[in-house]
């Protein structure tokens, strides 16, 4: 399972270069990820929602797998389970609910997403680091704690940081949004990455089974 969590991250990059290189172009370092769902190929970046909604629950059955194997219930952890899966339940609504093309009256689709972004994108940076602290629990990933602990905190900084410029300096968020937004979502799938490869290459042989 883990591998194909990692496939799903790699999957995701691919597909966002391509949409990325498709007409209309939009800006990478001022626009927003969900402009490129809009538009004639905007269909690419609409499986590409679809696609982080999957890996991302994906990853948490597998990780409660584990969780389980270990010994500890992923009940425990309820709360970081939750919130990952609010990220992940939240890209598949972004998938159905789409953003408006730029520059137009917001809509009641529009809206949505921009609600639902919102939750999604809080709730993913603090399941990652509230995830991170419960793994003293799992031998497996004590010892890169220490690594998704601090990514997992980066993404907290990096949420706020993008959501502040929104609010109190919509001058810096026109220019530089789609960058910050790009590095908070590359830093909750690089979290997602680094968990799955360390859990695909250490998997005790009381959890055998797909991997």
């Amino acid at each position: 399972m883990f591998h194909l969590v990692m496939a799903g991250v790699v999957l995701y990059v691919l597909l966002d270069l391509v949409a990325q290189l498709l007409p209309p172009h939009y800006s990478p370092i001022s626009q927003a990820e969900s402009d490129l769902a809009v538009g004639p190929y905007g269909f690419v970046m609409t499986i590409n929602f679809v696609n982080r909604g999957l890996l991302s629950l994906l990853f948490l059955v597998a990780l409660a797998r584990t969780f389980e194997a270990n010994g500890s219930r992923w009940t425990e952890a309820r709360v970081g389970f939750g919130l990952l899966g609010i990220w992940g339940v939240g890209a598949l609504l972004l998938a159905a609910f789409p953003t408006d093309v730029p520059a137009t009256p917001v809509s009641w689709h529009g809206a949505i997403h921009i609600v639902v972004g919102l939750v999604a994108f809080l709730a993913g940076a603090f399941g990652t680091l509230v995830l991170a602290l419960r793994f003293r629990d799992l031998p497996v990933l004590r010892s890169s704690q220490g690594f998704t602990l601090a990514l997992g905190a980066l993404s907290v900084v990096l949420v706020f940081l993008y959501l502040g410029m929104a609010v109190e300096t919509p001058h810096l968020a026109d220019r530089f949004g789609g960058l910050t937004e790009r590095l908070f979502l590359g830093s909750v799938l690089l979290w997602i990455f680094g968990v799955a490869a360390v859990l695909a290459r250490r998997r005790p042989a009381s959890s055998a089974g797909p991997a």
